[in-house]
């Protein structure tokens, strides 16, 4: 990845030390954003579609017909250890990108399982990036640059080098090679900007899109993420590790803790993990991603008690949470005794 981060820095786009977050801010309403923050694994080899559709929440033999999907590893007690989206790059190759924090840990968890297949997993972080496309004018991007748009979420435009996916919020993931994408980037018309990995966040948050950092591994059961309501979860392809416990709280349970949209006046981010409270219960949720939506003010996503959240008066960091309306509609079966 270091030809593109050499390209951002000689457009004078400010990352942070580590080189993994954009900070410049882009005032165009349409923008890229490097995905700098994701790392890339490719699983490869002719049980690929087998040994995942084994251990992950979605349905896998549709991710190879499909082109993209979300899903997560779970460990045997049905909590993700990962979350991600996968990318369909081959008849024998998956790309999974995910956040940088959890990569390592996620590799692990996933090659302990892989011993036995005939697939192989490796970081191809070093020669493919992505960028995400969002705002008013991301579709016609698209369609400038590849000539064609996928029409629905988690369709896909396969390219030589590469791997377009239209993502929910009428946003685009571009995933190539390192080379490949900085010449893309350099032949950006002028109206459209380059984009903060904050913009990207804030967008997934709109989306109502889950995410796991480091501080949240093994905190949630996918359900409690909403994974369900966004394609993440099959309820009908067999067996998986932690697949138990999922399939029995969606048919037998009941869902407690769902996650909610909110927002928060702050002098700080919120962070992963952060507990929330109520005047009844203490640590009734946590909070799972947050991104600035304007000035003192964050967005955020946040796994919180139901009954907790509907009396009210939630509390962050002694501040009033405010809920908001998700862009999906949760199954309210799922929050019924059975």
């Amino acid at each position: 990845m270091s030809n593109l981060i050499n390209l951002l820095e000689e457009k004078n786009i400010q990352l942070n030390t580590e080189q993994n977050l954009v900070l410049s801010q882009s005032q165009k309403k349409t923008q890229v954003i490097p995905l700098i923050h994701q790392r890339v694994l490719s699983i490869v080899g002719p049980d690929t579609e087998k040994f995942l559709q084994g251990q992950l929440t979605c349905d896998v033999s549709e991710l190879f017909s499909r082109g993209s999907v979300l899903g997560a590893h779970c460990n045997i007690k049905g909590h993700m250890l990962s979350l991600f989206r996968l990318l369909k790059t081959g008849e024998e190759q998956v790309w999974i990108r995910m956040n940088a924090d959890i990569f390592e840990s996620a590799l692990s968890n996933l090659q302990k399982y892989m011993i036995f297949s005939k697939a192989e997993a490796s970081e191809v972080s070093s020669t493919v990036a992505g960028i995400g496309v969002t705002g008013p004018g991301a579709e016609a991007l698209v369609e400038s640059l590849f000539d064609r748009c996928p029409s629905e979420d988690d369709g896909t435009i396969m390219l030589t080098n590469g791997i377009v996916v239209r993502v929910p919020g009428n946003r685009f993931e571009i995933w190539m090679g390192v080379d490949e994408l900085t010449t893309l980037i350099n032949k950006l018309p002028d109206e459209v900007g380059l984009g903060s990995t904050d913009r990207w966040t804030l967008s997934e948050i709109d989306a109502g899109i889950p995410n796991l950092h480091t501080e949240t591994q093994e905190a949630f059961i996918p359900q409690m993420a909403n994974l369900q309501a966004v394609g993440g979860i099959s309820f009908t392809k067999g067996c998986y590790t932690g697949q138990e416990i999922v399939t029995r709280l969606q048919h037998r349970g009941q869902l407690k803790k769902p996650m909610y949209l909110a927002e928060i006046s702050s002098e700080q981010r919120p962070a992963p993990g952060e507990p929330i409270d109520s005047p009844s219960k203490a640590n009734a949720g946590q909070v799972v991603i947050a991104a600035p939506c304007s000035e003192g003010r964050y967005r955020l996503l946040a796994v919180i008690n139901k009954t907790a959240a509907e009396a009210g008066e939630l509390q962050l960091n002694g501040t009033t949470l405010e809920l908001q309306e998700l862009p999906y509609q949760l199954d309210p079966k799922l929050f019924e005794p059975k």
